[in-house]
């Protein structure tokens, strides 16, 4: 009778899938290019299933797709991919897990960061602050899969990108790795270590870091020194004192300071006081900063007399920053004010991040939420995202009914962040 009646089929199989099967690379290439395009999740399995093509040409348009598609599906994929022979596969396995976190879009061709590649560590305090937002959930088994990526030694390359990629996601189960990776003796995969360190801040690796400050390279030293002092290690101090004094290049003392201002080592108070009147701008903003933190009101008048007669906005920043921290309450509507700046605005945020863990400050900002501009309103919601409380969650309540949409959205996601940390039983971040 045949197979009349029966409802069994075998399933179809997706045009695309027979393309990836093709005897021609540049079929397979290109089928992989457009179900990347495609958005349909449901051509993973059949991107994974190719992650064996002979063709490195192939496997790396693969990588790119399964990542494009961000699917929960494409995590096994990139994971699996980070286990490639070749090295530029995994750099874009490591880079696709990294995007899956950060929300970071993919321009439509192989453009941005998959085109790119890796790119050596420079000046990274200054210009790489990506990471995950607050809150984040990233699955321990992608900070695995990089951890192993860093300590895989057939490639450099895909090192230094897996140990950027663990700052990003703020893999604390990757710091023992990350601190012995700060010491290698490849430089550019020491400074990603200490820069993912310096963004996990994980505060038991500063003082398995104070020997680089002994380091014969300058990247290194220069990098450490803002290591150390983000993480709080007093125990270097001494040896950053000493770097900010005798050292004859000039961003070397310039981190050094950074390294004590962060650190906001009561021992240089002098040092910092001595700053306030240097001709060098950025000197003057450490030097106020490191007065902030210490904890020391006597340097105040000086202070003071510094903000009335500073030119430079981040230098004046810093020291509105300082006296804030140190108890007066005439300059928070300065800093409230810079977070219109569309240059400034950013240094502005940091600051008040800082001091909106002290409560009694932070308390003083939610009646800006009210009566502050559309863009103070809305960065000030930003800022409470990192270091708000139970108490920060009735001013954002309000804010959320916004008369502006992106002031009530930014509200939303702080209040969203906020009571995931309370119920975690965490701090501000």
């Amino acid at each position: 009778m045949g197979a009349q009646g029966s409802s069994s089929q075998a399933p179809q199989e997706s045009p695309w899938t027979a393309l990836l099967k093709s005897p021609n690379v540049d079929t397979r290439v290109r089928a992989a290019h457009d179900i990347g395009q495609s958005g349909d999740a449901l051509q993973i399995p059949a991107l994974i299933a190719t992650l064996a093509d002979p063709s490195v040409k192939v496997r790396k348009e693969v990588v790119i797709a399964i990542a494009r598609l961000h699917a929960p599906k494409s995590i096994d994929g990139l994971i699996q991919a980070t286990k490639d022979p070749d090295s530029d596969v995994r750099v874009l396995a490591v880079n696709g897990l990294v995007y899956y976190y950060t929300g970071q879009s993919i321009e439509t061709g192989v453009t941005g960061f998959f085109k790119k590649g890796y790119h050596q560590a420079k000046s990274h305090f200054e210009t790489d602050v990506t990471q995950v937002e607050p809150g984040a959930q990233v699955d321990p088994k992608v900070d695995a899969a990089l951890d192993a990526t860093m300590n895989e030694t057939r490639s450099i390359e895909s090192a230094r990108a897996a140990a950027h990629g663990l700052g990003v996601l703020l893999a604390r189960s990757a710091v023992p790795d990350l601190v012995k990776a700060a010491h290698s003796v490849d430089e550019d995969l020491a400074r990603e270590a200490l820069n993912a360190l310096s963004k996990i801040k994980d505060l038991s690796a500063g003082p398995r870091l104070i020997d680089l400050l002994d380091s014969t390279s300058t990247g290194i030293l220069e990098d450490t020194a803002v290591t150390v002092g983000v993480l709080r290690t007093q125990a270097a101090a001494p040896k950053l004192r000493s770097i900010y004094e005798n050292n004859s290049d000039k961003k070397v003392r310039e981190n050094a300071l950074q390294g004590l201002a962060d650190l906001g080592d009561p021992a240089s108070v002098s040092l910092f006081t001595r700053s306030l009147v240097s001709n060098d701008k950025t000197t003057r903003a450490l030097g106020a900063e490191g007065l902030g933190r210490a904890g020391d009101a006597k340097p105040v008048p000086e202070l003071e007399k510094a903000v009335a007669a500073e030119t430079d906005v981040n230098a004046r920043l810093a020291m509105e920053f300082a006296l804030t921290a140190l108890g007066s309450k005439n300059y928070l509507n300065g800093l409230v004010q810079g977070l219109d700046s569309r240059i400034h605005g950013d240094v502005a945020r940091t600051y008040l991040i800082e001091l909106a863990r002290n409560p009694k400050i932070q308390a003083s900002l939610y009646p800006y939420l009210d009566s502050g501009t559309d863009t103070e309103r809305r960065k000030l919601c930003d800022v409470l995202m990192y270091s708000g409380n139970q108490s920060s969650l009735v001013p954002l309540e309000r804010a959320s009914h916004d008369r502006n949409d992106d002031v009530a959205t930014e509200a939303l996601h702080a209040l969203r962040v906020i009571r995931a940390r309370l119920s975690a039983g965490g701090g501000t971040t």
